[in-house]
């Protein structure tokens, strides 16, 4: 095991705080951050809080983003004068193209409900959003439509599907479980947090079925099915413990993991809560968050694997016991990487990229004074079971001040002989970048928007983009739901993959 030298429950501002301290930049002490939601045991940033240009509106704080909310923040010493886009703009390299876009709509309309992650089963896509999900016909994908829009609030809704069965994450305190519930108090015994499952065997009328209650909630799940498929083990990470809140006590050092009978969902259970940090994890200092959890697990069911992204820690696990996941591998970057956000292997499993969520998405971190190494991806070589790490990748695009941007959720594009990803950066867009040399990563397509606003940061763009069956889409957190043409030789051959299923954070093996 070797250990090379960012969501807000308790302690959300300090990623961002440690990034504008390590610049130089000008950040008086900040005070506790603020979760998913109005509940009000979050204290956190508020209004009055932020200096002009960052988030004034945290109602709904989204994956981290109280954490772009910081008391005598200097955005002034950020450097955006290589900003080229205005509101309402749009730009791409040639060999990409928005085909398709569906607004926001209905109960998701408002800029407080953000869409959040993607999953896909046959022509359906099913998107996330903090106020419930949206399912899509993707049938046509240059002419998608609504098929149905279920209204349960429940940040952030990290969304997946296996068969007819789709988990939504919960991850901030409900006065129940019920689709009706209402913000409460974590620090009352009686409130939840956990996830739900839904029967999705007719996509236009979803039915809940089971919820099953977790330590700390469910920021992000990853599905893991059981060898013979005939139970779905869910991986659910949660993180940032309080010793004020009676079901999400420290040391939080563990996820939970639920089992889903495929044939039996509402028997889902609580069946174990691996610790996977023993001795605590990353302590927290010089630039990276300390570890109380994970952020996100990518699994890798078919060669019994997985890659966890947790706070200050980037772990390989052994998954072929699926009810007791074990740590073989673990990794810091305390020059760096501030918050472990999310995990790709490579199809072979050879490689591992890791995402830095520098400021929990909610800050401007694509400029030149953050530079080309803060807030990237990692990208790492598994050699002899340890993760070697090779190179570090960022967009090369400077966005304002009043854009959110940092690395975000991703996908793989099964090119044969390849390694190549598709991959959302907020407002930074969506970026197609070719890692196949680990050392060498380069940019291959690029669409980016202009701020949402040039007087304000309101957070949005795109939360994930992912590639499926030929075509790239993306739940922007703003604009809705986008379809995306990527025409390249490098890589044509993907175009003939094709699948039934695809959940980004549980990877398929390509046969290609």
């Amino acid at each position: 095991m070797s250990l090379l030298s960012g969501h807000p429950r308790s302690r959300s501002v300090r990623a961002l705080a440690a990034a504008i301290f390590a610049l130089g930049l000008t950040a008086t002490a900040a005070p506790v951050g603020a979760h998913d939601d109005t509940s009000p045991q979050r204290s956190g940033p508020t209004a009055e809080d932020c200096p002009p240009g960052l988030a004034k509106k945290l109602e709904r704080a989204g994956d981290n983003f109280a954490m772009g909310c910081l008391p005598g923040q200097d955005i002034a010493k950020l450097d955006d004068s290589d900003a080229v886009l205005a509101p309402g703009e749009t730009a791409s390299s040639r060999n990409i193209s928005l085909i398709a876009n569906l607004p926001k709509q209905g109960a998701f309309a408002n800029e407080a409900a953000l869409n959040s992650d993607l999953a896909f089963k046959d022509n359906y896509a099913f998107a996330g959003n903090y106020n419930g999900f949206m399912v899509y016909d993707i049938e046509e994908p240059r002419n998608p439509r609504v098929v149905a829009q279920l209204v349960c609030p429940g940040a952030q809704n990290d969304i997946s599907v296996y068969g007819d069965l789709l988990v939504l994450s919960v991850d901030s305190s409900r006065s129940d479980d019920s689709c009706s519930s209402e913000a409460q108090s974590a620090t009352i015994k009686e409130s939840w947090e956990g996830i739900r499952v839904f029967d999705i065997s007719d996509p236009a009328n979803p039915a809940y079925v089971a919820a099953v209650e977790t330590d700390c909630g469910s920021h992000t799940h990853t599905l893991a099915p059981s060898q013979d498929g005939n139970d779905l083990f869910v991986y659910v990470s949660s993180y940032f413990p309080s010793a004020a809140f009676p079901d999400c006590q420290p040391p939080h050092d563990k996820i939970s993991v639920v089992k889903v009978p495929v044939d039996s969902p509402a028997d889902a259970a609580l069946v174990s809560t691996p610790v996977l940090f023993p001795d605590g994890g990353n302590p927290e200092g010089n630039y990276s968050r300390e570890t109380s959890g994970c952020h996100d697990i990518t699994a890798y069911p078919s060669k019994d694997i997985a890659a966890g992204a947790c706070m200050g820690d980037g772990v390989l696990l052994d998954i072929s016991d699926r009810e007791n996941p074990v740590v073989t591998e673990q990794v810091r970057d305390t020059e760096n990487f501030a918050f472990w956000h999310s995990a790709t292997f490579n199809n072979e499993g050879t490689k591992v990229v890791f995402t830095d969520e520098l400021g929990g998405g909610g800050g401007p971190t694509c400029n030149p004074t953050i530079g080309p190494d803060k807030g990237a991806n990692g990208i790492y070589d598994i050699v002899d079971g340890e993760l070697a790490f090779q190179s570090y990748f960022k967009i090369p695009r400077t966005q304002s001040n009043t854009e959110n941007c940092v690395a975000h959720n991703g996908s793989l594009i099964p090119v044969k002989g390849k390694d190549i990803m598709v991959q959302a950066w907020y407002q930074g867009g969506v970026s197609v970048f070719d890692f196949t040399d680990s050392a060498n990563p380069k940019e291959i397509a690029w669409f980016d928007r202009g701020p949402l606003s040039d007087e304000r940061l309101i957070v949005g763009g795109s939360w994930s983009a992912y590639y499926y069956n030929g075509y790239i889409y993306s739940n922007d957190i703003q604009m809705g739901f986008d379809v995306f043409d990527l025409r390249d030789p490098r890589v044509a051959n993907a175009k003939g993959v094709r699948m039934d299923e695809f959940n980004p954070q549980s990877q398929p093996f390509y046969n290609r």
